[in-house]
């Protein structure tokens, strides 16, 4: 079953509660996604530990329910 926008920003805010959130449907299937998330918690980590932090607020939807993501993350400046 496809997952809903709000159900993954849901999901990543729960885990990174004070991050912004952007995610758009790529290709209207409600499978393949992009998502730029903000979060001071990712200032000091490389991208691969800054898209972990993303991945585990996901969990087992990740390659599940939610097929493809397309990740941007980002530190406030």
């Amino acid at each position: 079953m496809p997952m809903e926008q709000a159900e993954i920003e849901r999901l990543i805010k729960t885990g990174i509660p004070d991050a912004t959130i952007e995610v758009k449907d790529l290709v209207g299937d409600k499978d393949h996604w992009a998502a730029v998330v903000t979060s001071s918690e990712f200032a000091g980590k490389t991208k691969l530990q800054q898209h972990q932090i993303v991945y585990k607020a996901l969990g087992e939807h990740m390659g599940g329910a939610l097929h493809a993501l397309q990740l941007t993350t980002l530190a406030p400046k």
